[in-house]
Protein backbone atom coordinates (compact mmCIF):
# COMPACT_ATOMS: atom_id res chain seq x y z
CA UNK A 1 0.00 0.00 0.00
CA UNK A 2 1.23 3.46 -0.73
CA UNK A 3 -1.94 5.56 -0.58
CA UNK A 4 -4.61 5.62 2.12
CA UNK A 5 -7.93 7.33 1.33
CA UNK A 6 -10.34 8.16 4.13
CA UNK A 7 -13.91 9.33 4.07
CA UNK A 8 -14.39 12.18 6.56
CA UNK A 9 -18.01 12.15 7.84
CA UNK A 10 -18.56 9.08 9.98
CA UNK A 11 -14.92 7.95 9.79
CA UNK A 12 -12.78 10.91 10.88
CA UNK A 13 -15.57 13.12 12.23
CA UNK A 14 -18.83 12.22 13.97
CA UNK A 15 -21.96 14.36 14.20
CA UNK A 16 -21.77 15.35 10.54
CA UNK A 17 -25.34 14.66 9.45
CA UNK A 18 -27.45 17.77 9.89
CA UNK A 19 -30.62 16.49 8.22
CA UNK A 20 -32.29 15.53 11.53
CA UNK A 21 -31.69 19.02 12.96
CA UNK A 22 -32.85 20.71 9.76
CA UNK A 23 -36.04 18.63 9.85
CA UNK A 24 -36.66 19.51 13.50
CA UNK A 25 -36.08 23.18 12.73
CA UNK A 26 -38.43 23.12 9.74
CA UNK A 27 -40.88 20.84 11.57
CA UNK A 28 -41.06 18.25 8.79
CA UNK A 29 -40.34 14.50 8.84
CA UNK A 30 -37.02 13.38 7.33
CA UNK A 31 -38.76 11.40 4.57
CA UNK A 32 -40.68 14.53 3.59
CA UNK A 33 -37.51 16.62 3.62
CA UNK A 34 -35.76 14.17 1.28
CA UNK A 35 -38.83 14.14 -0.95
CA UNK A 36 -39.08 17.96 -1.03
CA UNK A 37 -35.35 18.58 -1.33
CA UNK A 38 -35.00 15.96 -4.04
CA UNK A 39 -32.10 13.60 -4.56
CA UNK A 40 -31.06 15.69 -7.57
CA UNK A 41 -30.68 18.84 -5.46
CA UNK A 42 -28.72 17.04 -2.78
CA UNK A 43 -26.42 15.52 -5.40
CA UNK A 44 -26.06 18.96 -7.01
CA UNK A 45 -24.97 20.35 -3.63
CA UNK A 46 -22.43 17.55 -3.25
CA UNK A 47 -21.01 17.99 -6.73
CA UNK A 48 -20.86 21.79 -6.71
CA UNK A 49 -23.79 22.30 -9.06
CA UNK A 50 -25.93 24.18 -6.53
CA UNK A 51 -25.17 26.63 -3.76
CA UNK A 52 -26.50 26.39 -0.23
CA UNK A 53 -28.45 29.61 -0.88
CA UNK A 54 -30.08 28.25 -4.06
CA UNK A 55 -31.00 25.08 -2.20
CA UNK A 56 -32.66 27.15 0.56
CA UNK A 57 -34.62 29.21 -1.98
CA UNK A 58 -35.90 26.10 -3.77
CA UNK A 59 -36.84 24.41 -0.52
CA UNK A 60 -38.56 27.59 0.72
CA UNK A 61 -40.80 27.64 -2.34
CA UNK A 62 -41.69 23.97 -1.87
CA UNK A 63 -42.54 24.11 1.83
CA UNK A 64 -44.16 27.55 1.75
CA UNK A 65 -42.00 29.15 4.42
CA UNK A 66 -38.61 30.79 4.49
CA UNK A 67 -35.64 28.49 4.90
CA UNK A 68 -32.48 30.24 6.16
CA UNK A 69 -29.90 30.57 3.39
CA UNK A 70 -27.30 28.97 5.66
CA UNK A 71 -29.51 26.02 6.63
CA UNK A 72 -26.72 23.48 6.05
CA UNK A 73 -24.23 25.47 8.15
CA UNK A 74 -26.14 26.44 11.26
CA UNK A 75 -26.38 22.92 12.66
CA UNK A 76 -23.01 21.60 11.46
CA UNK A 77 -20.73 20.85 14.40
CA UNK A 78 -18.49 17.88 13.59
CA UNK A 79 -16.74 16.05 16.43
CA UNK A 80 -13.34 14.45 15.79
CA UNK A 81 -13.14 10.65 16.07
CA UNK A 82 -9.90 10.53 18.03
CA UNK A 83 -9.20 6.83 17.40
CA UNK A 84 -9.26 7.33 13.64
CA UNK A 85 -7.16 10.49 13.88
CA UNK A 86 -4.46 8.60 15.80
CA UNK A 87 -4.42 5.89 13.11
CA UNK A 88 -4.05 8.50 10.36
CA UNK A 89 -1.25 10.25 12.24
CA UNK A 90 0.64 6.92 12.48
CA UNK A 91 0.08 6.15 8.80
CA UNK A 92 1.29 9.60 7.76
CA UNK A 93 4.75 8.89 9.15
CA UNK A 94 5.26 6.33 6.34
CA UNK A 95 2.52 6.79 3.73
CA UNK A 96 0.52 9.36 1.85
CA UNK A 97 -2.92 9.85 3.42
CA UNK A 98 -5.73 11.76 1.72
CA UNK A 99 -9.39 12.49 2.31
CA UNK A 100 -11.96 11.39 -0.26
CA UNK A 101 -15.17 12.99 0.91
CA UNK A 102 -18.68 13.67 -0.28
CA UNK A 103 -19.30 17.11 1.13
CA UNK A 104 -20.91 20.44 0.40
CA UNK A 105 -19.27 23.85 0.28
CA UNK A 106 -20.48 25.16 3.68
CA UNK A 107 -19.35 21.99 5.49
CA UNK A 108 -16.01 22.05 3.66
CA UNK A 109 -15.48 25.68 4.70
CA UNK A 110 -16.26 24.87 8.34
CA UNK A 111 -13.82 21.95 8.34
CA UNK A 112 -11.15 24.21 6.79
CA UNK A 113 -11.75 27.00 9.32
CA UNK A 114 -11.39 24.48 12.15
CA UNK A 115 -8.18 23.08 10.58
CA UNK A 116 -9.73 19.60 10.44
CA UNK A 117 -8.15 18.93 7.06
CA UNK A 118 -4.52 19.55 8.12
CA UNK A 119 -4.53 15.88 9.07
CA UNK A 120 -4.40 14.96 5.36
CA UNK A 121 -1.77 15.35 2.67
CA UNK A 122 -4.59 16.31 0.28
CA UNK A 123 -8.38 16.65 0.41
CA UNK A 124 -10.49 15.44 -2.51
CA UNK A 125 -13.89 17.02 -1.93
CA UNK A 126 -16.88 16.08 -4.08
CA UNK A 127 -18.18 19.63 -4.51
CA UNK A 128 -14.79 20.76 -5.89
CA UNK A 129 -14.21 17.66 -8.02
CA UNK A 130 -17.75 17.72 -9.45
CA UNK A 131 -17.91 13.99 -8.65
CA UNK A 132 -19.45 12.14 -5.73
CA UNK A 133 -19.19 8.63 -4.31
CA UNK A 134 -20.16 5.99 -5.27
CA UNK A 135 -19.50 7.15 -8.87
CA UNK A 136 -16.42 5.22 -10.04
CA UNK A 137 -15.02 8.42 -11.56
CA UNK A 138 -14.67 9.85 -8.03
CA UNK A 139 -12.14 7.14 -7.15
CA UNK A 140 -10.46 7.21 -10.56
CA UNK A 141 -9.95 10.97 -10.19
CA UNK A 142 -8.10 10.49 -6.89
CA UNK A 143 -6.00 7.60 -8.20
CA UNK A 144 -5.03 9.60 -11.29
CA UNK A 145 -4.16 12.70 -9.25
CA UNK A 146 -2.09 10.57 -6.86
CA UNK A 147 -0.46 8.57 -9.68
CA UNK A 148 -1.52 5.39 -7.94
CA UNK A 149 -2.95 2.07 -9.12
CA UNK A 150 -6.09 0.72 -7.44
CA UNK A 151 -4.10 -2.17 -5.96
CA UNK A 152 -1.74 0.30 -4.22
CA UNK A 153 -4.60 2.16 -2.51
CA UNK A 154 -6.62 1.53 0.64
CA UNK A 155 -10.01 3.15 1.14
CA UNK A 156 -12.13 3.41 4.31
CA UNK A 157 -15.73 4.63 4.39
CA UNK A 158 -18.71 4.11 6.69
CA UNK A 159 -21.15 3.80 3.76
CA UNK A 160 -21.20 0.29 2.34
CA UNK A 161 -22.16 1.28 -1.22
CA UNK A 162 -19.09 3.55 -1.37
CA UNK A 163 -16.87 0.73 -0.10
CA UNK A 164 -18.28 -1.69 -2.68
CA UNK A 165 -17.83 0.81 -5.52
CA UNK A 166 -14.17 1.29 -4.62
CA UNK A 167 -13.67 -2.46 -4.23
CA UNK A 168 -15.15 -3.02 -7.71
CA UNK A 169 -12.31 -0.90 -9.10
CA UNK A 170 -9.71 -3.03 -7.35
CA UNK A 171 -9.06 -0.67 -4.44
CA UNK A 172 -8.53 -2.45 -1.13
CA UNK A 173 -11.62 -1.24 0.73
CA UNK A 174 -12.81 -1.33 4.32
CA UNK A 175 -16.29 -0.74 5.71
CA UNK A 176 -15.63 1.44 8.77
CA UNK A 177 -17.62 0.85 11.93
CA UNK A 178 -15.21 1.86 14.69
CA UNK A 179 -11.54 2.85 15.08
CA UNK A 180 -10.52 -0.39 16.82
CA UNK A 181 -11.68 -2.50 13.84
CA UNK A 182 -9.84 -0.15 11.46
CA UNK A 183 -6.69 -0.36 13.56
CA UNK A 184 -6.89 -4.17 13.51
CA UNK A 185 -7.30 -4.15 9.71
CA UNK A 186 -4.33 -1.80 9.26
CA UNK A 187 -1.99 -3.21 11.92
CA UNK A 188 0.61 -4.32 9.34
CA UNK A 189 0.94 -0.68 8.17
CA UNK A 190 1.02 1.01 11.57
Amino acid sequence: MRLFIFDVGGVVAANTSVVPQICDYLDIPQERFIELAGHESIKALQTGGMTEEDFALRLSSKIGKEVPSNIWSIFFNPVPIEGTIKIIEKLKTRYRVVAGTNTIDPHYRIHKERNDYVLFDEVYASHIMGLAKPDSEFYRHILYAENCTPEEAFFADDTLKNVLAARNLGIVSFHFTEPSALEERLKEYL
